[in-house]
């Protein structure tokens, strides 16, 4: 028996010590114990025995007795053994084992401990797993979100797919469509339309080779010297003026000289504006000569003086530049005055005259010199363009001006600059300022307005008269004429 209780201690005494080193591991730092020594306490035997504490084997004998006294009295053993059965709170939180749970059940202190330290590690489970639960629903909610907005975006995809799909159905309408006509075009329309120019250019190739023909037949007739059909009035004169003082009365082609020392010339005399006698110097009617012309061309004459309208005589005056030497012989025989007629697309008819007009010789750059003027077109002579004031209106008056042309720069427009000259620019010979309010001699535009785009220059260059029509109205007809000034 007594072995059986000393290897019950053993084993419970490495039980505890056991329990002791884990819980330990579990709690680093914990509050000191009270060491219990194994050897004092023992675990009550069942069947409700009380506990008896262990006699040791009296020491051997020898000598005198060494004993203790005993106890006086029993009740005093009992009251010591019951003080033994009161149970004491232990260091750890355990009581000391009971009767009651039996002195072989060694583990109720063992399993209070061990639920204490397991509700330490069950609480941070617990806690823990608040945590998870936490962040799966936020995890969840956020997932939700996605999910949900993945499903909208779905929606809207698969939206705009058939709204796609709506727009190449109807593009793909309208393709079949533009190529069917296209295919009709290129089938019926083309074909026909080739067929119509190809008649067309059939008909150009005819009008070509009438054309040729008509050349040829002029050249053939120009190889010979143009000689005037006209037949030329036996009355003959110094200038119209004095033919018409001889009796000449009808304006038709006539022969003058002014001076015997020189060969006479043709010129048309007009024997019935304002009673007569106007050698016409100037002639623009339709623009069948160029004005564009070079110095000397303006000093000999150009032109077309007359032809027969047929009557059998030269009355119809062509267009023409009788000469700036006979113009400056001519009005130095005496005074003269200038009539200039002027005519718009309208038929409206104008004029301005000047009592006096001198052009002076070729050494002077035939100087204009111009006085008194009258009339309804407007004095250009003189005063210049009246829609211009101060220094720009004063550049368009003509009077006091050499004359210039494209190959003789005269004008007042920076002299000596062959980018700055009013006759390249303006289209004719005139006596330019910088540059004109008026411009009998310029390009000769067809239904009178024109604009910068179509000017060469961009420029003005009309038949200009500023003073009756502005810088953008090209006359239909201007004419020049000159006689002797005489009062009444």
């Amino acid at each position: 028996m007594k072995r059986l209780l000393l290897l019950c201690l053993f084993v419970y005494s490495a039980h505890c010590a056991d329990y002791d080193d884990s819980d330990l591991i579990d709690n680093p730092d914990p509050t000191p114990k009270s060491v219990v020594d194994p050897k004092g306490h023992r675990p009550t035997s069942r069947g409700g025995d009380h506990y008896s504490s262990y006699n040791p084997a009296p020491p051997p004998v020898s000598g005198s007795s060494s004993y203790r006294g005993r106890p006086t009295s029993t009740s005093t053993d009992e009251s010591t053994q019951e003080q033994q059965k009161v149970e004491q709170l232990d260091a750890g939180g355990c009581t000391h084992l009971s009767e009651k749970m039996g002195v072989m059940c060694p583990t109720g202190c063992e399993l209070k401990s061990t639920i204490l330290k397991q509700e330490k590690t069950v609480k941070a489970a617990v806690n823990k797993l608040k945590e998870d639960v936490n962040l799966l629903s936020k995890s969840s909610n956020t997932i939700y979100h996605y999910v949900d907005g993945l499903s909208n975006a779905l929606r809207e995809r698969q939206r705009v797919t058939t709204d796609n799909n709506n727009v190449v159905v109807t593009y793909t309408n309208d393709l079949e469509g533009q190529h069917a006509f296209v295919k009709d075009t290129v089938d019926t329309t083309f074909p026909t339309n080739i067929r119509i120019l190809q008649k067309v250019l059939e008909s150009l190739r005819d009008k070509i080779q009438k054309v040729e023909m008509a050349i040829m037949s002029q050249k053939t007739k120009c190889d010979k010297p143009c000689t005037s059909s006209c037949p030329i009035p036996v009355v003959s004169g110094k200038e119209c003026e004095d033919i018409f003082r001889k009796g000449g009365d009808s304006s038709e082609l006539y022969l003058i000289q002014p001076d015997s020392f020189f060969s006479p010339y043709k010129v048309y005399c007009d024997m019935t504006t304002q009673k007569g006698g106007w050698t016409l110097i100037q002639n623009r009617q339709d623009g069948s000569v160029d004005f564009g012309r070079r110095w000397d061309d303006y000093r000999s004459g150009f032109g077309n003086i007359a032809s027969d309208s047929g009557k059998g005589f030269c009355n119809n005056p062509g267009e023409y530049w009788l000469g700036n030497d006979k113009i400056s012989q001519l009005t130095k025989m005496g005074p003269t005055e200038i009539l200039i007629e002027m005519e718009d697309w309208k038929d409206d008819k104008v004029i301005a005259q000047y009592e006096q007009f001198t052009i002076q010789g070729e050494v002077s750059g035939y100087v204009l010199a111009a006085g008194k003027y009258s009339g309804t077109a407007g004095d250009s002579f003189l005063t210049g363009a009246s829609e211009l004031t101060g220094v720009n209106r004063t550049m368009t008056i003509h009077n006091g001006m050499m004359f210039s042309t494209y190959d003789r720069d005269n004008d007042n427009w920076t002299p000596g600059d062959p980018t700055k000259q009013c006759s390249r620019e303006d289209g004719g010979g005139w006596w330019y300022n910088r540059c004109h309010s008026s411009n009998p001699n310029g390009r000769y535009y067809w239904g009178g307005e024109y604009t910068k785009d179509m000017a060469k220059h961009g420029t003005d260059d009309g038949m200009v008269w500023m003073n009756w029509k502005g810088s953008w109205y090209s006359l239909k007809a201007i004419s020049m004429k000159i006689r002797p000034f005489f009062s009444g």
